[in-house]
């Protein structure tokens, strides 16, 4: 099997088989099927997964995270925006509501949270609560913030206003004093899917801030011994907000702990240059934009010269990989999923054809 992430030596080395990933297969130029292709699991790796809607770049997410959760020594959380990935509990995993305590928001980040601007006398009034709050020995709830804004030293406006925004914050029903910590949930193998679907968008970000930032410092603490790979579909909603520090940590600095990012996207264009830049793993499905192809090419490899949208693939499953570690690029077929995949859209003629069998 060829092993996309891995360098020669380690291909070479004998001993104890090195966790692996199985992607799929190499694509000949007649459309024939060749040798399988991995991806390696044994070191940490950032990566994106690009392609347009329906040309399977969810579909592919979902095969990394089987591969994962078979692979010793690791454990995929998946970030699930769009509710797509029930269908790994067949696999094992669990599929969780979101749930965080409002610390693992930074003070600084909490106005912008809330569309607050951090200058303002409410956006003051919420800052210097949850930075106080910080101070107490046990973590505060919602409430307690919005408890402590209302006997801030501050005028009565920007008090109402702080707290009539606290008051939208616990609606979204993501914050909880007692939220177990973010590395249980990567504590064993099993695939772990954070169900974001329906839930806000402001909200959903800070989910992914908090697990983002909260696999880091785990491992940087000691406090989790697996390797964690953060799965994020639909990565574009979460860039430029109130996620983006998080995950460009993960991007720039999550190598030397051992955290793993592969962020999905329909929206190529939308994702920050960096997100490129650092990953060392590119899977490719079909796209059309201008802008879109613009940011695969800031890949910049020698290895991708030419027309690069010749390149890219046309078929449904098909990709363009690109490894880093090895310096190349290759067409590959993606293996089919053991799991169930939520992914498909749903066809007028599907329900017109159950209509005409009528009731059973």
């Amino acid at each position: 099997m060829h092993v996309l992430g891995r360098e020669e030596d380690e291909r070479r080395a004998t001993g104890t088989p090195l966790p692996t990933v199985r992607l799929g297969s190499f694509l000949a130029r007649d459309g024939s099927a060749g040798a399988a292709v991995g991806v390696d699991a044994d070191r940490p790796h950032a990566g994106v997964v690009f392609g347009k809607r329906g040309t399977g770049k969810s579909y592919t997410l979902g095969v990394l995270a089987e591969g994962l959760a078979d692979a010793p020594g690791v454990s995929p959380v998946i970030v699930d925006p769009m509710g797509v990935f029930d269908g790994l509990r067949a696999a094992g995993g669990r599929a969780v509501e979101p749930a965080i305590r409002p610390d693992a928001i930074p003070a600084s980040a909490w106005p912008d949270l809330l569309g607050l601007d951090p200058t303002s006398g409410p956006g003051g009034v919420v800052w210097r609560a949850v930075a106080d709050a910080a101070e107490g020995a046990e973590a505060a709830s919602v409430a307690d913030l919005r408890d402590r804004v209302v006997e801030a030293d501050a005028p009565d406006t920007a008090r109402r206003a702080a707290a009539n925004h606290l008051r939208l914050a616990a609606s979204w029903g993501v914050f909880d004093a007692d939220a177990p910590p973010v590395s249980s949930l990567a504590a064993d193998g099993s695939p772990t899917v954070l169900d974001l679907a329906g839930v806000p968008e402001a909200a959903a970000a800070a989910v992914v801030r908090a697990v983002a930032r909260g696999l880091y410092d785990a491992r940087i603490d000691g406090d989790l011994g697996r390797l964690p790979w953060l799965l994020v579909d639909e990565a574009h909603a979460f860039f430029d907000g109130i996620a983006d520090p998080a995950l460009r940590t993960l991007l720039t600095r999550g190598r030397a702990p051992g955290v793993s990012l592969v962020c999905a996207t329909q929206r190529p264009g939308a994702l920050p240059s960096v997100a490129v830049s650092q990953s060392d793993l590119l899977v490719c499905h079909r796209l059309t934009a201008e802008r879109d192809v613009a940011r695969l090419a800031e890949a910049d490899a020698t290895y991708l010269a030419g027309d690069l949208a010749s390149r890219l693939p046309t078929g449904t499953g098909e990709a363009l990989v690109v490894d880093d570690a090895t310096e190349t690029a290759h067409t590959v077929r993606v293996r089919e999923r053991r799991t169930p995949h939520g992914g498909a859209s749903p066809r007028a003629s599907d329900v017109a054809a159950a209509e005409s069998e009528g009731p059973r």
